[in-house]
């Protein structure tokens, strides 16, 4: 796993408990924030992802 890969799921996580805890707490603007958080870091693990398969076959 790469740094992007890593920073990437960590965002991910992060993104998923506010994402939750808006919910519970009824607080739309933290859920919201939590489900961009969490795009961010699906995004950046998939970076991640291409970054180690063009070191792999280069």
């Amino acid at each position: 796993m790469n740094e992007d890969q890593v920073k990437g799921k960590v965002k991910q996580v992060s993104g998923q408990i506010k994402e939750s805890t808006g919910k519970v707490i009824g607080n739309r603007s933290l859920e919201n924030k939590g489900k961009v958080q969490k795009a961010i870091g699906e995004f950046q693990e998939s970076a991640g992802d291409i970054k180690g398969d063009i070191k792999k076959g280069g």
